[in-house]
């Protein structure tokens, strides 16, 4: 290579891995990511080092877990971001729309910043901020939706967070962000490389597809049923968490303890929708970069920070270890990536010392993190196993910590201060129907698996400490 790549980072939010088309799944009509994947790399078993916002974007752009960089919260301060090292080796660094850092417009070592943040902000406990979506709402004098406007509606409590936008369609912000990205790259005029994040606020709820989007999957008979099981089987700090979804409207999806076989289609033919609508988005994103005459130099990566239950085992949306909740799409496609498929197990944190790489800038040793080039180079992984963790955080309020490992075939899901726990055998039981916590068979691998656990935050500890004296200062 002569010069370093343009790099762009798409990262939407709340993101299951089974939403594109030609990742096996033939209900999505996603024909631009198809695109990325048949070019380009797909990481088949990505997994998120916690299944919640701002704790696993805090974990991605510092390669570091959350008991490690302290972010286990989407209001705890965020310390690190390592964009700050691409911008010193002479990268222009931009971000546009979502990153959900705490401070919420905090430089993170960008040259510029143009925020959006989540689609439904309107609650009394969350700090009041403006951000550019908020602004362009103002400037066109038109309403912003929100569960304020939407509790409103007769039937606000039977929708499973569901609605059709009806607002401006630009002003949508699965549109509003991407355009303003290409706008970006319509009049950057400088010549060093860029790297350009854009942080798509959906398909997170609100379920809010436009009209034209909809039609392409409400009323099907092919979309995916909902995992179903018995919920007394499952462990008293999930019961809770579905309890505290019950009670709560959390971002405008009002749960429902049995939802009808109709009520769930709708809520999943809004949720597609929502990510065609992203699909296209994307291809305006490729189209702005050929305009501009630099597609070719370019890498783009394509990935989300979490999935959605989407009543997947009666759960909403997040905060549990399921795999809905923490496998997501990794797609890259570019100047230099290969086109394969690889079904490895890496972490979604592994894309910042893989950017790092492409930009000629050597990771910190102590990053948790791992580079996916070797793989993509068509070398073996070393990491066998992958974690993910998270605490209490005033929605998952039934346990003080939990944390899940995968190793292989079997994934475990330990809570702290809870006799019980989750043991899957994902090869016989993709789905997660039959939990073997409690199987005497499985006694010795469920110990096992939990001082896989305890090894894990010992050697991280270890690894870390210079992490610790960096942000120390020594």
């Amino acid at each position: 290579m002569t010069k370093h790549p343009n790099i762009v980072f798409i990262i939407t939010d709340q993101q299951r891995i089974d939403t594109i088309g030609a990742l096996g799944c033939p209900w999505m009509d996603t024909p631009n990511l198809d695109r990325l994947v048949n070019e380009g790399t797909a990481f088949e078993q990505m997994y998120v080092t916690s299944p919640s916002c701002s704790p696993s974007r805090a974990s991605l752009f510092s390669g570091t877990y959350p008991h490690t960089n302290g972010v286990f919260r989407n209001d705890e301060r965020w310390v690190y971001s390592w964009v700050g090292l691409l911008k010193q080796s002479g990268y222009r660094t931009v971000n546009v729309g979502k990153m959900h850092t705490w401070p919420v417009e905090g430089a993170f070592g960008y040259d510029e910043r143009h925020v959006t943040e989540n689609k439904d902000r309107a609650h009394p406990n969350l700090p009041f901020y403006l951000d550019n979506w908020d602004k362009a709402f103002w400037a066109r004098g038109v309403e912003k939706p929100t569960r304020v406007t939407q509790r409103e509606m007769p039937d606000y409590a039977e929708r499973l967070g569901c609605y059709v936008w009806d607002a401006p369609e630009d002003l949508h912000a699965d549109n509003f962000v991407p355009e303003m990205a290409c706008m970006w790259l319509d009049r950057y005029k400088g010549d060093e490389p860029f790297f350009l994040q854009i942080g798509i606020p959906g398909p997170h709820p609100p379920y809010d597809p436009t009209a034209e989007y909809l039609a392409k999957y409400e009323g099907r008979d092919d979309l995916p049923e909902p995992i179903r099981y018995d919920f007394d089987t499952q462990p008293g700090p999930l019961r809770e968490l579905r309890r505290q979804h019950l009670d709560n409207d959390h971002d405008a999806v009002v749960h429902l303890p049995d939802p009808t076989a109709e009520q769930m289609r709708l809520q999943r033919a809004h949720y597609y929708a929502n990510v065609s609508m992203i699909d296209t988005q994307v291809g305006n994103i490729l189209a702005a970069l050929e305009r501009r005459g630099v597609l070719e130099d370019t890498i783009i990566v394509f990935t989300s920070d979490h999935g959605d239950c989407l009543n997947d085992h009666g759960h909403s949306q997040k905060w549990n270890m399921f795999e809905a909740t923490v496998r997501v799409p990794a797609i890259v496609w570019g100047r230099g990536i290969p086109a394969m498929r690889r079904d490895e197990l890496v972490a979604l944190f592994d894309w910042g010392p893989t950017i790092l790489e492409w930009a000629g800038v050597a990771p910190p040793a102590w990053m948790e993190a791992q580079s996916l080039n070797p793989l993509m180079a068509g070398e073996e992984q070393p990491r066998d196993r992958v974690f993910a963790e998270h605490a209490n955080d005033a929605i998952l309020t039934g346990t003080s910590y939990m944390t899940m490992i995968r190793r292989g075939d079997w994934k475990l899901v330990h809570f702290v201060d809870s006799s019980e726990g989750q043991l899957f055998d994902l090869a016989a039981d993709p789905g997660e129907r039959s939990n073997l916590w409690d199987d005497p068979a499985q006694a010795e691998r469920k110990l096992s698996l939990i001082h896989d656990i305890l090894r894990w935050r010992i050697e991280s500890d270890k690894k870390t400490q210079g992490f610790r004296a960096e942000l120390a200062g020594a």
